[in-house]
């Protein structure tokens, strides 16, 4: 019998933190999950209001004024997850945490086997939950696979899958095949295959063997994803990886760009680390980076 897999979902409330609960519901898990939706509140992060005409104590009256403001917003981020659970049918919680937002997420995010979801964007910058930067830092320090979601969710009908020989890419593969149904239900019963688009980006570089070692590596990947029941297609480029793998995921409509944390290293030119950073930053689909 399976275990069910953790997943925390970072919510503030915005409608992003919404889109990563709905993400997860949506998503062909193989195994069940088990959710957590984690709320953070940074009152470290409230500055007092200063000023030539403000007393201490209007200051303050400001402070206490913003703190209770922002705990009335985790209050109802916190309650509308509950609401999301019920109706999504999904099983979890929802927990509120005092912090900073990163660093909390870190603490309470699963170590390895689960995941950990998070909006790309979140409420304005008064309200210090800024998911967007939050979510670079932690695609950057999770020990566990990020999702960032850019958009709600649906059925996972394609997948941009980025390769480069590397162990992280390799754990990339690894979390589709073992994670994700290869299909996805249609119409009354039946199902359709995922497709996935493999690509392996090349630099401009003059060696046939590298070449070469690029195609069989999406090979390779291609008959494994093709066993497992997935569709399954190669795409091998030139040019600069982040740049190549948005335009790929972008023609061929991805709901889902999956890639490493980390590549080779400059000897390789792939550099998945900040490949994996900039495709989150500038994806307009949402990008789940494996580690």
């Amino acid at each position: 019998m399976m275990g069910n897999m953790n997943v925390l979902v970072a919510t503030d409330g915005s409608k992003y933190g919404r889109w990563a609960l709905n993400w997860v519901a949506t998503l062909p898990f193989v195994e069940p999950v088990k959710v957590m939706a984690l709320h953070v509140l940074d009152l470290r992060a409230l500055r007092p209001l200063r000023g030539p005409f403000l007393s201490q104590a209007d200051s303050e009256r400001y402070r206490q004024k913003e703190i209770q403001r922002m705990e009335a917003r985790s209050a109802k981020a916190l309650k509308e997850a509950g609401q999301q659970f019920a109706s999504l049918k999904l099983k979890g919680t929802a927990r509120k945490e005092q912090g900073a937002v990163a660093p909390t997420i870190l603490k309470c995010a699963p170590k390895r086997d689960g995941l950990l979801v998070v909006g790309s964007k979140g409420l304005d910058a008064l309200d210090r939950f800024m998911l967007g930067s939050v979510s670079t830092d932690l695609i950057q320090h999770a020990t566990c696979p990020v999702l960032v979601v850019k958009g709600e969710a649906a059925p996972l009908r394609r997948i941009t899958l980025a390769t480069d020989g590397s162990d992280a890419s390799a754990k990339a593969l690894e979390f589709v095949l073992t994670k994700f149904q290869p299909d996805r239900l249609i119409g009354k019963g039946g199902r359709v295959p995922i497709q996935v688009t493999v690509i392996h980006v090349m630099p401009f570089i003059r060696y046939p063997e590298l070449k070469d070692a690029g195609h069989s590596l999406v090979e390779r990947s291609l008959q494994k994803l093709i066993k497992a029941g997935f569709t399954a297609e190669a795409v091998c480029q030139l040019g600069k990886p982040a740049e190549e793998i948005m335009k790929v995921a972008s023609k061929h409509r991805a709901d889902l760009i999956v890639m490493g944390a980390k590549g080779l290293g400059a000897i390789a030119r792939f550099l998945l680390g900040s490949v994996s950073t900039r495709v989150v930053q500038h994806s307009s689909c949402s990008v789940l980076v494996v580690r």
